[in-house]
């Protein structure tokens, strides 16, 4: 049950990233690579915290 309420989720974003695509035309392609390069960046950021907290906690 879980793993299809997992799979009607995905859809639903799915549908709703397919329908906000048509909706901005052209711009399309500018938005979806400014929410990538956003994610990407947080992900950066996140990973280099996790890292830095990992160093701080192995010194002796």
């Amino acid at each position: 049950m879980k793993i299809l309420r997992h799979f009607l989720l995905f859809m639903v974003v799915a549908m709703l990233a397919i329908v906000f695509g048509v909706v901005v035309g052209d711009y399309g392609a500018w938005y979806f690579s400014w929410l990538i390069g956003t994610a990407t960046i947080v992900l950066f950021a996140v990973a280099g915290g996790v890292l830095f907290d990992t160093q701080e906690k192995e010194r002796p």
